[in-house]
């Protein structure tokens, strides 16, 4: 089942193009990655599945992008509320200066909920989703930048969870990351898909084999090639996605 539907979108920064044309269904429960060199639109098509792009000066986007059955550019459709049904972790992990616990209680006090009680209930399950919970749990009123970058990252993860999600936006989040940390967060992203669907920018093709179902390659501002992950790093049906797989170019 599909839980997002994009169909002939493109996007403008003033009068440069930046996606072209891009149709692309993301499933449920799914990993799906976007690949493709640097500057090849995959982090602005990912930033049009929440409007982040709705904050920067001078982009137009044509074509429409549902969230299920809902046209999510819809005049009506409040971007905040939006962005709580999708949720985002970026490059570098980038946790308040505010201990652990008032990092993943943000969202949700924002949002009205001021019952201690459920405040460290969401704490918990979001931390303990996020797989950190036993090792910052004797020390969550400690501040989040004492943590590693590992931990940080997984700290934001935990953050974009307490929103209670349907869909997990990631913006290259292990590439600022050690190997060690980098391994933890694939295997965390493995458990979540089991309750949410994620898309996933990333610039190591051993990292989409690895993790995802589907991958989607882009090349300057087209979507060249998308389907089944072991189909796309087998037997692509295009040469470019070929090339750009066996690292001739990119």
């Amino acid at each position: 089942m599909n839980k997002i539907s994009v169909k002939d979108l493109n996007l403008f920064y003033g009068d440069f193009q930046a996606l072209k044309n891009i149709s692309l269904d993301i499933e449920d429960k799914k990993v799906t990655a976007l690949i493709g060199s640097s500057g090849c639109g995959k982090s602005t098509f990912l930033r049009t599945l929440n409007r982040m792009n709705d904050l920067i000066d001078g982009v137009k986007i044509e074509g429409k992008i549902a969230l299920e059955d809902e046209d999510i550019y819809e005049s009506d459709i409040d971007a905040v509320a939006l962005r709580r049904r999708i949720g985002m972790v970026f490059q570098k992990p980038n946790p308040f200066p505010k201990s652990i616990y008032e990092n993943v209680a943000y969202g949700p006090k924002r949002h009205g909920i001021k019952n201690k009680k459920q405040l460290d209930e969401i704490v918990e399950t979001s931390l303990r989703e996020a797989a950190l919970w036993d090792e910052v749990k004797d020390r969550l009123n400690k501040s989040a930048l004492g943590l590693s970058g590992g931990q940080q990252q997984r700290l934001c993860i935990a953050r974009a969870l307490a929103m209670k999600p349907e869909v997990l936006l990631m913006d290259e989040p292990t590439s600022a990351l050690d190997p060690i940390a980098t391994a933890k967060i694939e295997d965390l992203i493995f458990e979540l898909k089991k309750n949410y669907t994620i898309v996933i920018v990333t610039h190591s093709m051993q990292q989409a084999a690895r993790i995802s179902d589907e991958t989607a390659f882009f090349l300057m501002g087209d979507l060249i090639e998308s389907g089944k992950t072991q189909k796309i790093f087998t037997t692509p049906l295009d040469k470019r996605t070929e090339d750009y797989i066996t690292g001739r170019f990119g």
